[in-house]
């Protein structure tokens, strides 16, 4: 059976967000940190991850030696219905729950520097990779993972949710850029607070992030007393997964109540949730579902649009949708009975955007009245009315609402024996004496609709959407490297233990990179480790490391951790 390439399953708009990964561009040092990562997991997460975790690894196509190839890893994840495809950094929220939603696994391509090797905030194919992927080829997780991007393809996010995205990615950008100063730091921090600060109301998408932080992220599965780790956080962060058990972080049976809990990507968390199996996950994700704008719409719907100030789609029983920012609308008695949106607008029949509706044609906005309108027979929907019956109300149209739109019929639009649009030239639009719309601002495209079904986050015919706006604007970066000026020649020697432990090497050899370690890089500890592994190292030399290791225990307390791992291990 062929599988079509990544990019054939992904639409056109997301592929600014695929990235090439480079593998020439993880240095020795990196593939060694990736595999101190991996020894120290398989170590630790048979007794403390979920089951599946350890055989997810090899049926996944995760490699324990080296950094794993994400085209292989995505020929693995088919046969459980799955692709991956690269991607670089923090992508924005919706996209990256829009891959899953279409059953693909965001990998980012970067790796963490070995100075952040137990935790980053910033994504990295460790996270991504060693994290996500293994527990995917757990059935009821994967449809608990799938289900969560369909749903969160369809929340509502806020200004200030990509205020806060765009601090958080610019923090984690900072962090893990080996240029980087304290100070550049500390700004990146200030600008992620101030976003933070800013935050004045709970939008869907937070309170959906929330239940994904506590569970794929941070969760915890089994028996309460002794639970197993599945989240990918802290599957991918070899200090917080040892901590996470200690009784200073409170473990809580997990239900719909940890979405009232946020969280601080940049620490470690004080609690988590333990769930007893996957399935609850999925039941809690559809209760949380009913409550979202998509599922209920009407306008507490519209509330939610106008507040959150970002692209939407309002959809009426009639199927005919309005992509747009919605900034304001009338109610009576109610009713919303017209509807206001700026900014580039499109309309569109059941996710397919209307010929000639598009976000160009409506580039400054787009409004409507909503509701019955006067005919012979009495008030009926616009949508009922047969052409003839559009033609025979004139140039006047009268809302049950008491809006009246003045103009010259133009063209109606239909489709399955529906009326969808009905436009018209010279249009003049009035309520209660006020105009909502005048002749010299063009022609006017009037929606058959009367009650709104659905509100939900993005534009209806995404595709179409992006195309007329020219697609995100978000520029993407390309996979960076770890190599410095000033780690080169340390890297030299890792290239150089990495090729004696395939084909061997003498003791003189050994010797010899331990007195390059000595003179120039006194405060690398993982090349130690390494050199400890060697059989045929002179006694004296072992000791010597292992006093050098040991003076380094004393310098820094996450060091001194990861230094005693790796001894265990040994």
């Amino acid at each position: 059976m062929r599988f079509p390439k990544i990019e054939e399953k992904i639409p056109t708009y997301l592929h600014p967000f695929i990235a090439k990964q480079e593998a020439s561009l993880y240095t020795p040092m990196d593939h060694a940190t990736w595999r101190y990562i991996m020894k120290v997991a398989r170590a630790f997460f048979p007794e403390h991850a979920h089951q599946k975790y350890l055989d997810g690894l090899e049926e996944t196509g995760i490699s324990l030696e080296s950094v794993p190839l994400i085209s292989e890893m995505d020929l693995k994840l088919q046969k459980f219905g799955w692709r991956a495809v690269a991607v670089v950094g923090f992508i924005p929220p919706a996209v990256f729950m829009e891959f899953l939603s279409l059953g693909v696994l965001p990998i980012a391509c970067d790796i963490r520097q070995i100075e952040h090797l137990s935790y980053t905030p910033a994504p990295d194919i460790v996270h991504e990779a060693a994290g996500h992927a293994p527990i995917v080829a757990d059935p009821e997780y994967a449809d608990y993972l799938h289900a969560y991007g369909e749903i969160a393809r369809k929340v509502i996010y806020s200004k200030q949710d990509m205020e806060v995205y765009e601090a958080i990615r610019n923090l984690s950008d900072t962090k893990e850029d080996p240029k980087s100063t304290a100070s550049d730091i500390k700004k990146s921090e200030k600008r992620l607070d101030k976003a933070s600060k800013a935050v004045e109301f709970l939008s869907e998408a937070t309170i959906l992030s929330r239940m994904g932080w506590w569970t794929f992220e941070y969760g915890l599965i089994g028996d309460l007393k002794k639970p197993k780790i599945y989240g990918a956080g802290l599957l991918s962060s070899i200090a917080e997964s040892y901590h996470c058990f200690s009784k200073k972080v409170k473990k809580i049976p997990f239900t719909m109540k940890c979405i009232e809990y946020s969280y601080d990507i940049t620490k470690p968390q004080p609690q988590l949730f333990v769930t007893p199996n996957f399935a609850t996950l999925t039941r809690g994700l559809k209760k949380l579902s009913s409550q979202m704008a998509y599922s209920h719409g009407g306008v507490k719907g519209l509330e939610k649009a106008k507040q959150a100030g970002t692209l939407t789609t309002t959809q009426f029983e009639s199927d005919v949708q309005i992509s747009g920012i919605l900034t304001d609308f009338i109610l009576k008695k109610g009713k919303p009975i017209f509807l206001k949106f700026s900014g580039p607008s499109q309309l569109s029949f059941l996710d397919s955007e209307i010929p000639g509706q598009d976000a160009k044609y409506h580039k400054n906005g787009y409004s409507t009245p909503l509701g019955r309108v006067k005919t012979r027979n009495g008030f009926r929907p616009l949508s009922s009315l047969s052409a003839d019956e559009i033609i025979a109300l004139g140039n006047k149209i009268v809302f049950e609402s008491g809006v009246v739109l003045e103009g010259v019929l133009k063209n109606i639009y239909q489709e399955l024996d529906l009326t969808l649009l009905v436009t018209f030239d010279k249009v003049t639009v009035t309520y209660l004496g006020k105009k909502l719309y005048e002749p010299e601002w063009g022609p006017y495209d009037v929606v058959c609709g009367e009650t709104i079904q659905s509100v939900f986050g993005g534009a209806a015919d995404r595709s179409a959407y992006f195309k007329s706006v020219g697609g995100f604007t978000q520029k993407q970066h390309r996979q960076k490297s770890n190599l410095t000026a000033k780690n080169k020649g340390l890297n030299e020697l890792y290239a150089k233990v990495r090729k004696f432990r395939d084909s061997g090497a003498s003791e003189k050899q050994l010797g010899e990179i331990i007195k390059r370690l000595d003179q120039k890089y006194p405060k690398d500890w993982l090349l130690r480790l390494e050199l400890l592994e060697f059989k045929n190292l002179n006694p004296l030399k072992k000791q010597a490391i292992q006093k050098s290791l040991k003076k380094l225990t004393t310098e820094n307390k996450d060091q001194k951790e990861l230094i005693e791992r790796g001894l265990k291990l040994l």
